[in-house]
């Protein structure tokens, strides 16, 4: 079954603890009508932060409520910190595949055949899809 979105536009700035009321609320009036998972922002902020309310199950709530209150944390804190250290994680994940890759390619050639190639690569227009 496919998977649809529906967006929604405002036509004027909100202060982020208004717009997260907002959201809160759109998911009480709309969630017996509609299956709503998530709903967030689709630019950061001022803070480069976006808006993510989920709909955990229960038991994924409890869980997070109690790691929450371990961490002397809110549940809202405690999962953006959450989000951070895993976003970090895989950067630095990716970082270290991306410096083996290069390592592999340098050690067959020289570091400014690779530089044009790469440079080649990265001005290429990309091909259109096949349909």
């Amino acid at each position: 079954m496919p998977h649809h979105a529906l967006e929604i536009t405002l036509t004027r700035p909100l202060p982020p603890p208004v717009l997260q009321r907002a959201a809160r609320r759109l998911r009480r009036r709309l969630g017996t009508r509609l299956p709503i998972d998530v709903i967030t922002t689709h630019y950061p902020d001022a803070d480069h932060s976006v808006l993510l309310n989920i709909a955990f199950p229960p038991t994924v709530h409890a869980a997070l409520t109690a790691g929450a209150r371990r961490a002397q944390q809110t549940p809202e804190r405690f999962l953006e910190l959450a989000v951070h250290r895993a976003l970090a994680e895989h950067a630095d994940r990716e970082t270290e595949r991306l410096d083996h890759a290069v390592r592999h390619l340098l050690a067959h050639t020289t570091p400014a055949y690779l530089l044009a190639a790469v440079g080649h690569a990265l001005t290429r227009l990309p091909e259109r899809p096949t349909l």
